[in-house]
């Protein structure tokens, strides 16, 4: 009865010391059962500079915003600046040649279709804090702090 007793004790004190703490989210205090309002939309970096990759294989950012770009199957306003043709007109960097390869590893003449709809990989950055703390460290540190 005593272990029982002390069992039912223990868990009274845990709940109450989780009750007591607020557990953070990125919806902020309001409960679960209510409509918070929208968070205001941040802006887009328009820097137009290439951005320093955190590790090997990552697809650039964009470094432009493209709010009202069409990118469908009947359209890709991306390749209007950044496909072979445009690109000595643009100043843009070309799309990677990987784009041009299909799945057998053969280069096409265009763009791939795997390729096709850049936003499935690429993204924008805002101009905003970070939601979650982050200690990642990119490879070149590692590697610098190894010496």
């Amino acid at each position: 009865m005593k272990t029982y007793a002390f069992i039912i004790a223990l868990t009274t004190a845990a709940a109450a010391a989780w009750a007591a703490e607020p557990i953070a989210t990125l919806r902020g205090p309001t409960p679960l059962v209510e409509q918070g309002a929208a968070p205001t939309m941040p802006k887009v970096s328009n820097e137009d500079l290439r951005r320093l990759r955190n590790y090997p294989e990552q697809p650039p950012t964009i470094p432009h915003h493209i709010r009202g770009y069409q990118i469908d199957l009947n359209a890709n306003k991306c390749l209007s600046c950044h496909s072979r043709r445009a690109t000595v007109d643009s100043k843009a960097p070309m799309v990677s040649i990987t784009h041009f390869m299909n799945r057998d590893g053969q280069f096409l003449a265009s763009v791939s279709p795997r390729r096709y709809f850049c936003t499935q990989c690429h993204v924008t950055q805002q101009v905003t804090r970070p939601l979650v703390g982050n200690d990642f460290i990119d490879i070149d540190s590692v590697l610098s702090d190894q010496n």
